[in-house]
């Protein structure tokens, strides 16, 4: 922990010596907000340089971007640092029968009535229907077989939604 701001400090020095693409994933962890509870005082500097480097004038024209699961948990300064917000909404229901038939293309279908399987799907995340659809493609890879089932693919779904949600 002692030597991260330093660290970032190399980041940020590589950054605007190289062009690129530069992703700070599961940013909350060093992102988190400075008034929090459980705030340790280490990552609060490490956010406060973190705030710092990233409004220094570079040369490059590098992109630097941040991803989190958990935005609430960001400190507020953090969002008027970044040009721009996306966020991911949870798929509805057309966007899940679009990714189901999407990964099931090749597999024959015919049988499934999309709109009650799709509906098995809603309230998951995009990478969890995918976790899903992939369990449902290995049995039938493993059964040697190209023809997949509504019941299978419902129940795939459905066990994901019972799943311990990911922190």
């Amino acid at each position: 922990m002692g030597e991260t701001a330093a660290k970032l400090r190399l980041i940020f020095d590589h950054i605007s010596a190289n062009r690129g693409l530069y992703l700070f994933d599961e940013f909350d962890a060093i992102g988190g907000k400075r008034t929090s509870d459980n705030d340790v005082g280490e990552m609060r500097r490490v956010l406060n340089s973190f705030l710092q480097f990233i409004e220094e004038e570079n040369t490059t024209d590098s992109i630097v971007a941040a991803a989190t699961n958990h935005p609430q948990l960001l400190d507020e300064a953090l969002f008027r640092r970044f040009d721009d917000i996306i966020e991911y909404h949870l798929p509805d229901q057309s966007l899940v029968e679009a990714f189901l038939r999407d990964k099931l293309h090749s597999f024959d279908t015919d049988a499934i009535e999309w709109a009650r399987v799709s509906e098995c799907g809603v309230g998951l995340s995009q990478a969890e229907i995918v976790r899903a659809v992939d369990d449902v493609i290995k049995d039938a890879i493993i059964n040697e077989s190209m023809t997949v089932k509504a019941r299978s693919l419902c129940d795939a779904l459905l066990h994901r939604k019972q799943l311990p949600k990911q922190i």
